[in-house]
Order: structure tokens, then sequence, then C-alpha cells
């Protein structure tokens, strides 16, 4: 039976990163992915995908409504669907093939297959479907690592069948722009997708149960986020409890003599707000309310492994589950379901396996909605701060006076930072606008270290750009802005 010092399951952002900083330290590494190739949901169909065709989409916004703006004549603008889709593919693809040349610089040992636990310190990896000439195989650890990451979560009453109610992954492959989407769910996920495919002339629908978007977030960014998307041509319903979706029958649902463009919509998704029932017609409907900790398969029992609740696997602040030599990093334990986070988790792990001092901070995990514009958080808002009976202060700056922003058109949006009224100290910031995921990990480094808001807007930041705004920000907690009232 083939032995290694560390086993990692799943090669997603956790797995892969774990993997390879264990290979650094000196340690003999295996990694186990069921997939054909490395990267998880986040490098095959979540993170890259989603933002490869957010990228695309956003030019395609800029050549149809904006050029013109700047003296560029380009006639119509065509969208060529395939060569779109197809980028996105080639991003995939890069990246992909880049993690597994990595490993094999790294000299980590690659298994193809579906792993589950015989004892504590033995898996059996199962063979793969277009692996039919591959047979069960068994490998020992001393140190067994999970991060087998997530999976959509699906509505009991609204499965997903791949063609018309979707999950994440089906939405970034579609054979054609849908004439209606309806997104369920008003999440960071929703809303990414739900923006590509209304740029691409979909119309499209969010439906929220819960009495706002992006629930994380203050009420005042919430509002003025709305307010963007929904002049962006997304229609946003609030409050509303989905039902379910009734299917149009195959007559119905047939192209009409007008053309596919024509075709009435496949179904029918009902919803019901304040006691009233609504319905919302659909080609597609994505449901996005959510991720669910994938460990499916694992045979947990036979290493005795427990989960929590919430079919989490529990571990103590080291990430070590109940059974020694096993560990569980990223998204199949508690905590932000995020790629980075997961990767801050396997570097830490893997450190201390090799005995290491490694470190990570979960209260600085910043999150981002890559909309247009971006939001981005980390640490406490202002109104969570406030209904904890934190004292704060909070200062505020406009993009609409950031040179940068003006000369770019970027100028929707703000950057707010939070402190503590007594100390000054960095509590959190929210950030709404454009690039908003790069700024606020200026504000995530301040925090790392305890720095203040005086810090922050003491800092030099090169002009003109967007990052000034955040210096603005900094002062203004103090009222101290230089290019603000």
């Amino acid at each position: 039976m083939p032995s290694f010092d560390l086993i990692v399951i799943g090669a997603g952002p956790g797995g892969y990163v774990c993997a390879f900083r264990a290979a650094q330290l000196g340690l003999k590494v295996a990694l186990v992915e069921k997939r054909p190739t490395l990267g998880g949901t986040c490098l095959n169909v979540g993170c890259i995908p989603s933002k490869a065709l957010l990228h695309s989409s956003e030019h395609v916004v800029w050549a149809r409504h904006h050029a013109a703006e700047h003296g560029l004549k380009l006639g119509a603008v065509e969208l060529d669907f395939a060569a779109f889709m197809r980028r996105k593919d080639d991003v995939v693809n890069k990246l992909v093939g880049g993690v597994a040349q990595l490993a094999k610089a790294r000299k980590v040992t690659v298994i193809t297959g579906t792993a589950s636990f015989v004892s504590a310190n033995t898996i059996e990896v199962g063979q793969v479907s277009d692996l039919t000439h591959s047979r069960p195989q068994q490998f020992s650890a001393s140190n067994i690592v999970i991060a087998t990451g997530s999976a959509p979560v699906e509505l009991p009453f609204m499965k997903f069948d791949g063609q018309t109610v979707v999950s994440s992954d089906h939405a970034i492959g579609f054979d054609a722009v849908p004439k209606k989407l309806v997104v369920v769910g008003g999440g960071a996920i929703g809303l990414e997708l739900g923006s590509v495919w209304s740029r691409l002339g979909s119309d499209v629908t969010v439906v929220e149960f819960l009495p706002k978007i992006v629930a994380n977030y203050d009420e005042d960014i919430v509002r003025n986020f709305t307010r963007l998307l929904q002049k962006q041509g997304l229609k946003i319903e609030v409050g509303a409890k989905v039902t379910g979706f009734v299917r149009a029958s195959l007559d119905d649902a047939r192209p009409s003599s007008a053309g596919a463009d024509k075709r009435r919509p496949y179904g029918m998704l009902t919803v019901e707000r304040d006691g009233k029932p609504l319905e919302f017609a659909a080609d597609k409907v994505l449901v996005s309310v959510g991720r669910r900790p994938f460990t499916d398969a694992l045979a947990l029992e036979q290493a005795g492994v427990q989960l929590d609740d919430r079919k989490r696997i529990k571990v103590d602040d080291h990430l070590r589950t109940n059974v020694a030599g096993v560990w569980a990093i990223g998204d199949v334990v508690a905590g932000p379901m995020l790629a980075h986070k997961a990767e801050e988790d396997g570097v830490a792990v893997a450190e201390w396996i090799a005995g290491k001092a490694g470190h990570i901070n979960w209260d600085l995990v910043p999150a981002i909605v890559y909309t247009s514009p971006e939001v981005a958080s980390v640490g406490l808002g202002e109104d969570a701060a406030k209904a904890a009976g934190r004292a704060i202060n909070v200062g505020r700056f406009n993009f609409a006076a950031n040179g940068r922003a003006i000369a770019a058109a970027t100028t929707d949006g703000y950057a707010k930072i939070i402190a503590d009224a007594k100390t000054d100290r960095i509590l959190g910031a929210q950030i709404l606008g454009h690039n908003a995921g790069e700024l606020i990990s200026e504000v995530v480094t301040h925090m790392e270290y305890g720095g203040s808001a005086e810090d922050l807007g003491r800092t030099i930041h090169a002009h003109p750009t967007m990052s000034e705004a955040v210096k603005e920000a900094g002062l203004a907690v103090s009222k101290s802005a230089i290019h603000a009232l």
C-alpha cells in the first residue's frame, strides 16, 4: 500500500494550496481529486469562469453604450456567442493546466478518483467514470486533510434538471442567451451570473426571500447598490418566497413561427409576498440560495469523524477533527465559503503538520461581489457595530470626488471605514465601487496589524488612483478628509 506523510482529499484552492505548501516544507504529499482536472469548483465551474464571463460581458456593455463617449464609432456591435463562451473555457484551461504543472514541479503525487475512508489513516480511491480501466486502490498517510469543498443547495420542490432549473455550475455554460432568466437568491453568485446574462440581453429578475439583497452589507450600501443594479436593467424582488415552478407544456414551450427569439417561456416561477401570489415567466431559473458542505461518499463514519448540526465537519481552532491525524479545511468546516479563506486554511494546516507556526485570522476574511460596480467588505460593518453597542466613528468618501474615477467614468459608489471611537482602531470597511475587490485588500492589511484610521489616512497613496478614496475615507473618520467638505 503506497504511504505518504500527507494525503489531501480535494484539489480545489484549499486542497491544492495545502498540498503545495506541505511539499515546499519537505513532506511527501498525495493530492486526490475526482475531476480529471485540478482546481476544484473554483477554477473549473465557479470563481474563474464566472469572472471571465463577467469581464467579457462588461466589454459588451462598454462597446454598445459607452464607446461613443470616448470618440469611438464602432457601429453595430454583435455578439459572437460561441467565441464569447470559448474565451471563458480558454481561461479555465490555462489555469487548471497551470495548477497541474505546479503539482508536477513540486513532486506532489496526483491521484484521480473518488476517495473514501477505510480507517483514520487509510483511504480508498475508486475509479471515475472516464477511467474505466482503473480499479480501487488504498493509500495511507500519517495525516489526511479533507478539502472536498461545497455543492449548490437545491430547493426540495425545485430539483436541478440542468436545463430549466439550474445551478451556478450550469449557468456558466448556457448554449444560448436565455430570453427570460429568474435568479432565486440575491447573494454574490446570483447577482454576478444574473449580471452576465442581463448584459447579453436576457430579461433578468432576481427574487430574494430576505428584505434586501447581499444581506450582510450595511443598509446604505445595499440601497445604493440595488439602485445601480436596477439602473442596469436587473429587476429585483425582495421579501419574496419562492413556492414552486410550473413547467410549460411542450406545445407552449415550442418556438413560435417567428423564430426562437420569440419563443414562449418554458415555465412560470410562483412566488408569495405579503401573503399575495406572484408569477414570473422564465426560460431558465438559476437557484443560488447557498452552498452545502460536500462530504458525500467520504465514509467519514469509517474514520470516526464527527459532523455538527449543519453537516459541517467539526474542527478545533487548528482545524483538527476529533480524530488524530485527520484535518478539515475550507467549505466543509464552519466559516465563509470563500476560496481565499480555504487557501489560508490550507497553508496554516500544512505548516502545523510540518511543525511550523501556521497563522490565520478568520475575522479578516474579505468578501466581494464582482458585479459592476463591485461591493467588498471586511470586518464589522457600520450597522453590525451599532447593533453590538460599539461606539464608532465612520469615514466615507465618494468616488465622484476622486480624480482617477472621474477620468475613468467609474464614479459610482464610495468607500466607508468604521473605526473604534476611543482607540481609532479600524473595525471594518465596506466599499461600493469600481475594483472594490482590489481596494479592500489594503484595509485588510492595516487591520492585520491593528492599524488605526489615522494610519490608513497617513499612508501615502499614489495620485491619481482609485485607492485615494480609501485614504480619504480613513481621514474622514476624524473629519480630516482633504478633498471633501
